[in-house]
């Protein structure tokens, strides 16, 4: 289904979803000057369309026993198409790996990894990282202090849009 353009309405809606995504459709509907069955239309519309990918709990990682988090930049032997999907979905499948991304610079690509302890982290690193052929290289760098994380999307460039196009 090909993505529609997204109004000033839609653009609440979801900004108040990243805020709270267990706001019942009559308190969502509230919040965005819509009756909720037009406000349960539109968010059935995002969803469908892809703008909402999902709702899920933040949680406290410390509080779940997965407070060692690591930023690893890993460099792969050649750029070789086939060797670099295999690495993207054997990291995509390993579950410490909470973010992965293609970077450009000093590392080829650049993961968010969540384990209980250092202990964890070895496991991790030589169980699994280091046992993938594509690998070539590694640096860690250790979380001393998350600050902020899991943030939502600044969709203020959205709202300026819409104001511009007024």
């Amino acid at each position: 289904m090909p993505k529609s353009e997204i109004d000033a309405i839609d653009c609440h809606i979801i900004t108040e979803l990243q805020s709270d995504a267990r706001l019942s459709n009559v308190e969502l509907a509230d919040k965005v000057g819509l009756s909720p069955s037009p406000c349960l239309r539109r968010v059935k519309r995002l969803e469908q369309e892809g703008y909402i990918l999902g709702y899920r709990a933040a949680l406290q990682r410390d509080r779940v026993g997965l407070g060692f988090s690591v930023f690893i930049g890993v460099k792969l032997n050649g750029h070789a198409n086939d060797g670099a999907l295999a690495f993207e979905q054997a990291v995509v499948e390993m579950p410490e790996v909470v973010a992965c991304h293609l970077v450009s610079g000093e590392a080829d690509y650049f993961l968010e990894v969540v384990v209980p302890d250092l202990a964890g982290y070895q496991r991790f690193l030589v169980g699994k990282l280091l046992n993938l052929p594509i690998v070539r290289e590694v640096r860690s760098n250790i979380a001393i202090q998350t600050l902020k994380a899991g943030a939502p999307l600044p969709l203020e460039h959205l709202n300026a849009a819409m104001r511009a196009a007024e």
